[in-house]
């Protein structure tokens, strides 16, 4: 390989899609003659297009092939690069007989039979015989013997989402080529070259031509490709090395693949044991453990999620700050905000609440820190949902905004995609479930349950499928905390959903859940140090962001040199 590539081979391959990369210069180098050495003893390409005229020309005379159409000479802007000595510019049409497909009768296929090559049976370099239409043998015993697409045979899709995608037919079975698909028939020269040259040209030459909007492809388009053609013995060492080197690259995506696996495993096992630490001491040594390895743990994306997520758990857990012992415990903050509840009852603005199952032992994941207390989400706040009806929309002066969990993006609420409604209706929505800044709202149907926001403004609108979360006494409860609690929920929100093709959670079901209620002082000083760590994370996916951008750009730096 080019010495510069295979000197940093490693930068290469760990860069963003590297090793996909690596492939495509492969093959670049390989069309351009740079992947291996020319030899001085080869029969030059000039000769072998003699022969391969002669050859073409015999074909035509004994019936076998069409007399082909002149075709155009290669102009300058058709040759992007300097050849090799003994290499020759080509159209593809002088090298190859192309082969167009037979319009098959759609009444003729079943699922037995004679398989039909389709534009859609051409994946990953190869016929896929299992997603092939099948004809009885007697729809193709009157069909030219040039539409069969024998072993090692190379077929090319010539229309719709497929277009430019080459495959062998890689089995022992005999197929025909149905419309819109080609059979390339190389003459004298190497078939996998051809492959590997149409590999690198199809695309690009479309694009130059067309743009985005990729037509159907014509023979005469087909023909008219210019290619760089090496001599014949040059192509099968081509074809070699391309192959041995493919090989290098599928070890390295296996390679990857394992130490991705490993590395995630490792990361899960690390945070893990900081959940599950019994005790201050246990947490501490699991702690020590993992800040060792901080740099080298955390490196992916996927890697940081899972911390951040983690971070919830423990904050959750009460095991991300100290407990202080000055702090007035929750036993006393929940009989605050049981006589707040109490006094909204009696002045008629909350409905007597039924009472809350018992918290039995077995729904308590953990042991409660000093200070903590068992409760049910619905006795620490108040859970209530937005109409399930579905308002006409309204336009016009004194209307208002119906929001749902579609209009929750990135942590806010979207007013420019919620509809209006009337504020008759308003009104109405307003008595069941009137939203104030810091209330939550939390998505409780369809495929983004547990999707939440905390409100922060004073615009007045209303709520449809969504869970409202409002707090009996502010004073008693960190709104940014009841957060984490829902998010650190949400996962197993989404586990116990009912409804089929449309999930929902119920009032029920959200107003039992099980938190874990710290003193409102510690509220406040985990919300903090949630939100330092968080901003933490953040700084390491944009240093890791950058670290690839920077990668990506060596990267790319090398394949432009490589090529050069």
């Amino acid at each position: 390989m080019n010495s510069l590539v295979t000197q940093h081979l490693p930068l290469l391959a760990d860069s963003p899609k590297g090793v996909q990369k690596l492939r495509e210069l492969i093959l670049e180098l390989a069309v351009r003659g740079k992947l291996v050495p020319q030899d001085p003893n080869d029969e030059p390409a000039s000769e072998l297009l003699k022969r391969i005229a002669e050859e073409k020309a015999r074909l035509v005379a004994e019936g076998k092939i069409k007399k082909q159409k002149l075709l155009a000479e290669i102009k300058d802007e058709e040759k992007p690069f300097e050849l090799p000595d003994g290499w020759e510019w080509v159209r593809l049409g002088q090298i190859i007989d192309f082969v167009n497909g037979f319009a098959f009768s759609s009444s003729d296929f079943g699922s037995d039979g004679i398989g039909v090559v389709k534009i859609g049976d051409i994946k990953n370099n190869r016929l896929t015989p299992e997603t092939m239409s099948r004809v009885d043998k007697s729809v193709i015993e009157t069909l030219d013997d040039k539409l069969r697409v024998e072993s090692g045979d190379l077929v090319i899709a010539m229309s719709g989402a497929t277009t430019g995608k080459l495959g062998f037919n890689t089995s022992d079975e005999v197929y025909y080529i149905n419309q819109r698909v080609g059979k390339i028939v190389p003459i004298i020269i190497n078939s996998q070259f051809v492959h590997i040259d149409l590999s690198t040209k199809i695309v690009a030459n479309l694009n130059k031509s067309f743009g985005s909007a990729i037509p159907n492809l014509s023979t005469e388009q087909i023909n008219a490709i210019s290619i760089a053609l090496p001599p014949l013995p040059e192509q099968h060492r081509i074809v070699a090395k391309v192959d041995e080197l493919m090989a290098l690259c599928d070890r390295l995506e296996a390679r990857q693949a394992d130490a991705e696996s490993a590395h995630t495993q490792l990361v899960k096992t690390l945070l893990d044991s900081l959940t599950q630490a019994q005790d201050a001491r246990d947490f501490a040594a699991h702690w020590q453990r993992l800040a060792e390895h901080f740099h080298s743990l955390f490196t992916t994306e996927s890697s940081i999620d899972a911390l951040k997520q983690s971070l919830l758990q423990l904050a959750v857990m009460g095991k991300l700050v100290p407990q202080d012992p000055n702090d007035e415990p929750a036993s006393e903050l929940l009989k605050r905000i049981a006589e707040e509840k109490a006094r909204l009852v009696a002045e008629g603005k909350i409905k007597k609440q039924k009472p809350l199952a018992e918290i039995k032992d077995e729904e308590k994941p953990f042991e409660l820190p000093e200070g903590w207390e068992w409760v049910r989400l619905h006795s620490a706040i108040d859970v209530r949902d937005g109409t399930h009806d579905s308002p006409k929309e309204a336009t016009g002066a004194n209307t208002y905004p119906l929001v749902t969990s579609k209009d929750f993006q990135h942590g806010e609420i979207n007013f420019k995609t919620s509809k209006n409604i009337s504020e008759y209706d308003y009104i109405e929505i307003s008595k069941r479930s009137c939203v104030e800044r810091f209330d939550i709202l939390f998505s409780m149907i369809g495929g983004n349950i547990g999707n939440q926001v905390i409100v922060n403004t004073d615009k007045k609108f209303g709520i449809k499928n969504v869970a409202l979360f409002k707090y009996y006494n502010k004073k008693c409860t960190e709104p940014f905390f009841i957060k984490l609690i829902t998010e650190n929920l949400a996962l197993f929100l989404q586990k116990v959903a009912v409804g089929g093709a449309q999930p929902f959670v119920g009032l029920g079901t959200l107003r039992g859940i099980v938190m874990a209620l710290p003193p409102i002082a510690e509220q406040h000083r985990i919300v903090a140090k949630v939100d330092q760590l968080m901003a933490l994370c953040d700084q390491l996916k944009a240093q890791l962001s950058q670290a690839r951008q920077l990668q990506t750009h060596l990267a790319d730096a090398l394949v432009e040199q490589a090529v050069a």
